[in-house]
């Protein structure tokens, strides 16, 4: 399945030019509109493959954008199984792709961070 978007970024009127943020992806700097979940910045970015398919290895990138598809899955600032689309963007954050599907096993052997992650997920998640 091709990883191209289907998301296009809307104009805003009267901007001349987008603000932007520093963060990483995969260790190397990138600068990423302000403003949006981490996954929008990335599709913004021009960042086309958030992960590997468990089944067939090729790359995925977010489909539905509100946290169902979990296409968008990525490791931030340390945390694994991330949805990028439900994590609101900051300056500085150290983002990785993922290989492969969520691990629910790593997220069982940490309950600290399991809590962690379902606290910083928006409610209803």
């Amino acid at each position: 399945m091709p990883t191209d978007s289907f998301f296009q970024p809307l104009a805003q009127a009267g901007a001349s030019t987008a603000a932007t943020i520093a963060v990483t992806l995969n260790g190397q700097p990138l600068q990423v509109p302000v403003g949006s979940s981490v996954a929008a910045a990335l599709l913004a970015a021009g960042v086309n493959r958030f992960r590997n398919s468990p089944v067939s290895g090729e790359g995925r990138a977010p489909y539905c954008m509100m946290g169902v598809c979990f296409e968008c899955l990525l490791e931030i600032n340390g945390v694994p199984n991330r949805q990028g689309c439900l994590v609101p963007l900051e300056a500085g954050m150290a983002i990785r792709t993922q290989d492969g599907m969520r691990d629910l096993l790593a997220e069982a052997k940490d309950p600290a961070m399991a809590l962690a992650q379902a606290m910083e997920a928006p409610h209803g998640v």
